[in-house]
């Protein structure tokens, strides 16, 4: 990638994505970086749900676990547990949105947020401070939330090293002492690897399961906050229901940057000529923005979710067998934690900006959140929940 194409991708990474369909001759984008997008939705779906490009392990784990049964397996354990706990969840999000200040900076204030009630589903209470004290590390020093400079990075991969091997001490401990009905993730992840994996690798897997929940759920919130801020009125409560904007906040900025697949032989694919081994990527962002498939796709319209037509091929959380097994959970987590924020108060923002910033997906560039108590709350948080746990259950 030459420099030109760098410094437009770290400046507007969806207007530059934009711009190559631009300037593409035909719907199959050769990417600078090396590879090709597919721009129209048709085969962009063929491309996620075909047998033949969604065989063999995803490369969501690498090389951690030896099968795709395996890697399921996993994937299924982490989102039933966090299902399980979301009562915990819930409460947790009371004591940490009232101890959240009238005056934040995100989104690294809902990062922190997110993972204050995540942690005990995470880590749950009964394990040893000084593994809690690593994994808390991890989360405030840009391992779970990626730093977005070089030396935070260097710091970063410290305590990267500090939290496996104290997680791996911990699947020891487990390992000997046996694991019942899960209590928190890493339990989850013990419970489906298979015995013979190594105890740091399992606790490898923990560390990505734990990036994987808490990252983009944070990242969906502070767009959803943004988004929602950016296009009412400051003085007056939201008039959409919390399950709408997130919904609409997925479609507007998805957190995928590109759903990669690997040709496996040498094929002919939306007239395009493919060699074995060739990265085809789909982007979320192209999809959710096409003119043909959604109505003013360009608009932040949260109602749209109310209305039966209009809407265009939704992949916030991929498609097909590599799809996010957990995506329904993952939106409640967003929708609970919206609904907590906007109850009985009234938010606003400073030095919004709508352009993203690459950082293991699409993430909000930072901005301030004012958040001041409301004197009459429009909507129950009870009625809220509710619209966020019917939307999962549609999911």
């Amino acid at each position: 990638m030459r420099i030109g194409d760098r410094r437009r991708l770290r400046r507007d990474p969806l207007e530059y994505v934009e711009d190559l369909r631009r300037r593409s001759a035909t719907e199959v984008i050769r990417l600078p970086g090396g590879g090709w997008c597919l721009g129209d939705p048709e085969p962009a779906q063929v491309l996620l749900r075909a047998r033949e490009f969604n065989a063999g392990r995803s490369g969501f784990f690498g090389d951690l676990l030896p099968t795709r049964a395996v890697q399921v397996e996993v994937g299924h354990a982490v989102r039933d547990v966090l299902r399980a706990r979301l009562p915990d969840y819930r409460a947790a999000l009371t004591s940490a949105v009232a101890g959240l200040p009238s005056v934040s900076r995100w989104p690294a204030a809902g990062n922190r947020l997110v993972y204050r009630c995540l942690a005990d589903l995470l880590l749950h209470p009964g394990t040893p401070a000084g593994t809690r004290r690593c994994a808390d590390r991890a989360a405030d020093v840009g391992v779970v939330f990626r730093a977005s400079r070089v030396w935070r990075r260097a710091r970063a991969e410290v305590a990267r090293a500090k939290v496996i091997e104290a997680l791996t001490e911990q699947v020891q401990h487990r390992r000997r002492h046996g694991v019942g009905e899960p209590r928190d993730v890493l339990d989850a992840v013990l419970g489906a690897c298979p015995d013979d994996l190594a105890d740091r690798t399992v606790a490898r897997v923990h560390l990505t399961m734990f990036r994987a929940v808490a990252a983009p759920v944070a990242a969906s919130l502070a767009w959803s906050v943004l988004l929602a801020c950016l296009h009412h009125t400051a003085g007056s409560s939201w008039p959409w229901p919390a399950d709408q904007i997130v919904r609409e906040a997925l479609r507007y900025r998805p957190i995928p940057w590109m759903l990669r697949r690997t040709v496996p032989r040498p094929t002919t694919f939306a007239g395009t000529c493919l060699r074995s081994g060739d990265l085809v990527s789909v982007s979320p962002h192209l999809l959710h923005h096409d003119p043909r498939r959604w109505t003013d796709p360009e608009v932040y319209r949260p109602e749209r979710w109310a209305q039966s037509g209009g809407h265009g091929p939704y992949i916030p959380f991929g498609a097909g067998p590599f799809a996010c097994p957990g995506a329904s959970v993952a939106q409640t987590l967003v929708i609970e934690a919206l609904a907590a924020l906007a109850e009985g108060a009234r938010l606003s923002v400073t030095g919004g900006d709508t352009r993203a910033v690459m950082s293991e997906g699409i993430v909000p560039r930072p901005f301030t959140l004012h958040r001041t108590r409301a004197e009459r709350a429009p909507r129950h948080r009870e009625e809220v929940s509710d619209h966020g746990r019917d939307a999962a259950t549609r999911l």
